[in-house]
Formats: C-alpha cells, sequence, structure tokens
C-alpha cells in the first residue's frame, strides 16, 4: 500500500513524495526510562524547558552538551599534571547533562520535534563524545588504557544493541536496570572527588591499585552482563514473534 501511495504521488504531484515516505516508513519510537532518578529528572527538565528563552533552541542545547563533553576528556587528560583539573571535570558533566537532556525535552515541549534528526545526531554526537571521555581517561594517568578502550567498547556494543532493538522493536531503552546516564555522571563526578583524596585503593590485602581501574573493571563487567542479559532477551522476544511455522 505505502509503494502505491509513493509512486501516485511521483505521477501526480512529486513535491508530495517526501512526506509520504516519511510517514509511510518512519515510526517514532516509545522512549522508556525507568532509571533511580528518572522522575525528578523529568520534572526538572520540563520546569526548565519551560523557563528557557526563545532564542535557544535545543541545536544551542546539543552543541552545549557535546562541547561540554569534549571539555571534560581535554580536563581528564589535563589532570594528568594538574590535578584541580578534576573539579573541572565535574562541572563539563554538569553542563553535559544539561545539553544533552534539555535539548529533546526543550523540543518536545514547544511542539517542535525531530524524531529522525534528533535521535541520528544526538546518538553519533555521543559516541563521538564517549570516545573523547575516555581517551581522556587513559591520558589521565588514574585509568589504565585496556581499561579505558574495554569501557568505550562495552558503551559501543550497548549502543549498537540499544538502536537495533529501537528499529526491530519501536522501544528505545535510555536506561539498564535502573541505571542511565545521568546516574554515570553522578557516579564519575562522585568518583573525581575521591580521586583527589585517596586515587590508589588496597584490595583484599594486596598492594594498591588505582580507583579509576577497580571502578572500570566493576563498570566493565556490569556492562557485559548488560549487554549479554538484555542481547538474549531481545533475541527470544523477536524469535518468539517471529517464529518459522
Amino acid at each position: 500500500m505505502s509503494a502505491a501511495m509513493v509512486e501516485l504521488c511521483e505521477q501526480s504531484d512529486p513535491r508530495l513524495l517526501q512526506q509520504v515516505r516519511t510517514s509511510a516508513h518512519f515510526r517514532d519510537a516509545s522512549r522508556i526510562h525507568q532509571s533511580l532518578l528518572a522522575a525528578p529528572e523529568k520534572h526538572a527538565l520540563i520546569w526548565m524547558a519551560e523557563r528557557t528563552p526563545a532564542w535557544i533552541n535545543s541545536d544551542h542545547l546539543t552543541l552545549l552538551g557535546f562541547a561540554a563533553q569534549i571539555a571534560a576528556g581535554v580536563c581528564y587528560a589535563a589532570a594528568r599534571s594538574h590535578r584541580a583539573a578534576l573539579l573541572a571535570v565535574i562541572a563539563c558533566l554538569a553542563l553535559n547533562w544539561l545539553g544533552d537532556s534539555l535539548d529533546g525535552t526543550l523540543a518536545r515541549v514547544r511542539r517542535q520535534p525531530r524524531p529522525r534528526y534528533g535521535f541520528y545526531v544526538d546518538h553519533m554526537i555521543d559516541s563521538f563524545g564517549a570516545l573523547a571521555l575516555m581517551g581522556g581517561l587513559a591520558l589521565s594517568g588514574y585509568m589504565s588504557v585496556p581499561i579505558a578502550i574495554g569501557l568505550l567498547i562495552a558503551f559501543l556494543m550497548l549502543s549498537i544493541q540499544s538502536y537495533l532493538a529501537t528499529y526491530t522493536m519501536g522501544e528505545f531503552h535510555i536506561s539498564f536496570w535502573r541505571f542511565g546516564p545521568t546516574e554515570l555522571r553522578i557516579l564519575l563526578s562522585v568518583g573525581n572527588l575521591f580521586l583527589l583524596w585517596k586515587p590508589m585503593v588496597h584490595i583484599f590485602g594486596h598492594a594498591p591499585w588505582p580507583l579509576f581501574d577497580v571502578g572500570g573493571a566493576i563498570g566493565l563487567v556490569g556492562m557485559t552482563l548488560m549487554l549479554v542479559v538484555t542481547t538474549l532477551k531481545n533475541t527470544r522476544h523477536l524469535y518468539t514473534e517471529e517464529r518459522i511455522q
């Protein structure tokens, strides 16, 4: 039916072609956000969106969030020789939360949604931002390079899983196991404060280990479990829906 409509528009009015293609082939996915702070965060974002000056739009906020995440990576790298840069990372993470979280809310409050544009741009920016953040951590000396690379790979694999689930199941999960981007930013910020106080920790009486290596290893195990469990769950769901008769 949709192919017939596209062909009809090409014959009668080519200007309608793009509109028909968009409506026929794109369906905005349901956003599922069940992290620990999701409810109060949503109320706070709506409150801020309703009071955001008219000259600020969602693109400005997206760029703010991206620039702040790049800056966080640069500050991590600078912390190798200037520990005070760890405090600057916290400020960058706060700005990243503001831009990354408020841009979509602002668009929805103002009834200016751009679901395809927003989904594509936001998540490409997230990928580049994660590369910058993990790169900065690897250069900081507070996290070993293999742990930083492992965390980056795990993040990208979880992202791929999420995007495939969005396409095949129509559900975009922002959080996993009650843990989302906001909780991750808070955890990193708290970790930075601990780094200023005690960058090395003892595990079971053995030689000291870098705090962020221990935390990163725990995070890597958790993300790997999330990836495996979610992949198996979604595979089973899709297999059941499309079982061969």
